[in-house]
């Protein structure tokens, strides 16, 4: 019923989008606002491209193509007006610019029209190259694009999840289980978030980062009291004392799990970007759901099911899978595992150390920057097109915004500084020649009531190079404040912005540099006094926060080491952007130190809970950790599995989330809790549970059984 009222409710209520003066940053995001306060009525254009095969231009026949193309666009209601032909600087191609009738908004999904018109012309001039591109044709080939490669993750993630559980309990029920409290999660929270954006509004990515993260933190925490349920009934308990210790020991590891990643995703509200204010909110919304879920609807359920949670039985994995009473726990393979850090912690931890810092170490290059029109696949001819149209005519490809609120009076003065910044620019070579014919005037837009200008300086140079970089650097800090920034009453930077996309990149990499410290110190400040109350350990905490930046370091050493170079172009099927996306490092960053948390917390309250039972630190930990490897390791499993998924979709962004997210999740379950975590915590002993005295527990912990010498002592030995 929860469930259903969220759902119902904030499907009732809407969503609230974020706006570009919601989302704006530095200087560009100022010049979208201004650009939004002269409410310019912008139409979607489209440009037809006329270029040889081979060769040179044949002018007579690309004059014919370009007639054409005029009149098969002109018999299109979908077409507002069609230009005269333009030609390239060089003499090699002819352009043609159309622009549409209607709602821009609703332009993608009437552009086909045009297409076809284009593909007409084509057929009839074999012996040129005829192609349309443009927004509208990107946009909807890349949604093409992108729209199959989310149904292909959204087809594998859940049978992929649902076949590993499978595998994890050796029945179908069991495996269900934890899909349903994930699903159930996500649905909730899909709600809530809903309601949630009337206050914070919300953006397009939201959604999709209530999925990610529902699911991994639904299938953990199922699977955390699911083990622990049927570890305790293999011993003997009866079904409802097995779902109470459950409850008591994997549910008070999940209520504290979900508080530590609820403090990490509350960090990112502090980067005072309403991009992560949203992410926030959408990944709490789900976490606490899933803890309520885990606190209610699982041991409900369990309690319900009996031991028909262990049926239908898939035969052979079950007597794989199957807990063997007291022996639950003991592994030959993780006894092995574990023997170097048990036996030698001093050595294992230094080496292991020194390998997790060797893979952080490529991190300290790390160049942040967007995706841009060079990043996104050429698979299309939309893409093919664009290519060869920035080459013919550089002017449409990266371009300057220079956005001007016109002081009253001043109309006539901001329209001749603004012509004399693009005829200044257009002689620098920093930035691209006009393409107008001869003795035309730059294209300065006007608003309606005369209150805002804006135009367009383009760069030849590609949106992330240095060249186009220093572009924007000399507009800012020179050509507008020697311009229009002359104007009375115009102050450069402010009333006078330069926006675009090299501008977006340049801002919004400065501001997540500048917000990261404040935000990772948040959530280790936070999550320290978290673990410490949680444990009533000092060490236990400052070890906790160590083992999780090394891991989320590990994680930004391998996502730089992989897309900052080339070596993994054909592996993955990406084109270098020899930087990293400027919003991944700080997102990366809380959902790994959240979910980290997870395996950390679980395997600490089960070396604790050796510990309080009278078991030297030593042998706590190889129980603990022999113990919890089933659960760790297929809960890492999963989310190693569903994030390798998004490494195979066709941005650069998104592969670079799934990369970073399923090799920070399989280091963190393998190198750090297999092998740093023991040995660290052997190499510590007592001191592991040191704390001031205001910290301890009143009751006094049993005494430590004695340790036999030389000898691995493991769970019921």
């Amino acid at each position: 019923m929860f469930v259903a009222v969220c759902f119902i409710g904030g499907n009732m209520a809407g969503t609230v989008e974020a706006s570009n003066a919601d989302q704006a940053i530095g200087e560009s995001g100022r010049a979208d606002v201004i650009v939004d306060e002269g409410k310019f009525d912008h139409p979607a254009t489209e440009s037809v491209l006329i270029t040889p095969l081979a060769g040179t231009l044949d002018r007579g026949a690309a004059d014919k193509a370009a007639a054409d193309v005029t009149a098969a666009m002109k018999a299109l209601p979908e077409v507002a007006s069609v230009s005269d032909p333009l030609l390239s600087h060089d003499g090699g191609a002819l352009l043609v610019r159309v622009t549409m009738s209607g709602d821009p908004e609703t332009a993608q999904d009437r552009v086909g029209k045009l297409r076809d018109a284009t593909a007409g012309v084509q057929r009839a001039h074999p012996q040129l190259r005829v192609e349309e591109t443009g927004g509208e044709s990107i946009g909807q080939a890349m949604d093409e694009t992108l729209g199959k490669d989310f149904q292909r993750a959204e087809f594998l993630s859940l049978p992929v999840t649902f076949a590993i559980l499978i595998v994890a309990f050796g029945a179908l029920i069991a495996a269900g289980v934890p899909v349903l409290l994930a699903l159930s999660s996500v649905a909730a929270a899909l709600g809530l978030s809903t309601l949630a954006s009337h206050l914070v509004p919300s953006t397009d990515t939201t959604a999709s980062v209530i999925l990610l993260i529902g699911m991994a933190v639904g299938v953990d925490y199922s699977l955390f009291y699911l083990r622990r349920e049927r570890e305790e009934r293999a011993k003997g308990r009866k079904h409802l004392d097995a779902v109470e210790i459950a409850a008591e020991t994997s549910g008070h590891a999940v209520v504290v799990s979900g508080i530590a990643v609820t403090i990490a995703m509350a960090g990112l509200f502090l980067a005072g970007d309403i991009v992560f204010s949203s992410l926030a909110i959408g990944s709490i919304l789900v976490v606490l759901v899933s803890v309520i879920g885990s606190l209610t609807v699982l041991p409900a359920l369990l309690s319900k099911l009996g031991r028909w949670i262990d049926r239908p039985r898939v035969p052979v994995l079950w007597r794989l899978t199957r807990p063997r009473g007291a022996a639950e726990g003991q592994s030959r393979i993780w006894s092995f595992i574990l023997r170097p850090a048990l036996r030698r912690p001093a050595a294992t931890l230094v080496v292991s150390v020194l390998a997790l810092l060797a893979l952080a170490a490529p991190a300290l290059t790390m160049r942040l920057s967007f995706p841009g029109m060079e990043d996104l696949p050429r698979t299309t001819p939309a893409m093919q097109a664009y290519d060869r149209l920035v080459k013919a005519y550089p002017s449409n490809g990266t371009v300057h915004v220079v956005a001007v609120r016109i002081p009253a009076g001043q109309l006539d003065a901001t329209k001749a500084a603004l012509t004399e910044l693009a005829r200044t620019a257009a002689a620098d070579p920093l930035f691209a020649p006009l393409d107008l014919p001869a003795g035309a005037e730059p294209d300065i837009e006007v608003s309606a009531d005369g209150k805002v200008a804006v135009l367009d300086v383009a760069t030849p140079f590609a949106g992330r190079s240095e060249e186009a970089k220093e572009s924007l650097t000399r507009l800012r800090e020179v050509m507008v404040p020697q311009t229009v920034g002359k104007v009375p009453g115009v102050t450069a930077g402010t009333d006078a912005a330069v926006g675009g996309f090299v501008g977006a990149d340049v801002d919004y990499a400065g501001h997540v540099k500048q917000k990261l410290p404040l935000v990772v110190g948040f959530v280790l400040v936070l999550t320290f006094l978290v673990m410490a109350f949680t444990f009533r350990s000092v060490v236990v905490a400052v070890t906790s926060i160590g083992l999780n930046l090394l891991s989320a370091g590990a994680s930004y050493g391998l996502v730089v080491l992989i897309f900052q170079g080339t070596w993994a172009e054909g592996i993955l099927g990406f084109k270098s952007m020899d930087a990293v996306v400027s919003w991944l490092p700080l997102f990366l960053f809380v959902v790994l130190f959240g979910l980290s948390m997870d395996y950390h917390v679980f395997v600490v309250s089960r070396i604790r809970e050796a510990v309080r039972q009278g078991m030297s630190t030593r042998d706590a930990v190889a129980h603990g950790i022999t113990g919890s490897a089933g659960v760790v390791t297929s809960a890492a499993i999963v989310m190693v599995a569903v994030f390798s998924i998004f490494a195979t979709l066709s941005t650069v962004d998104m592969k670079q989330l799934g990369v970073g997210l399923a090799a920070a999740i399989l280091l963190d379950a393998t190198i750090i809790r297999a092998v740093v975590l023991p040995s660290l915590m052997t190499l510590l002993g007592n001191a592991n549970w040191w704390a001031p005295r205001f910290m301890r527990r009143r009751e006094v912990p049993p005494a430590p059984a004695p340790v036999i010498e030389g000898e691995l002592v493991g769970a019921g030995r």
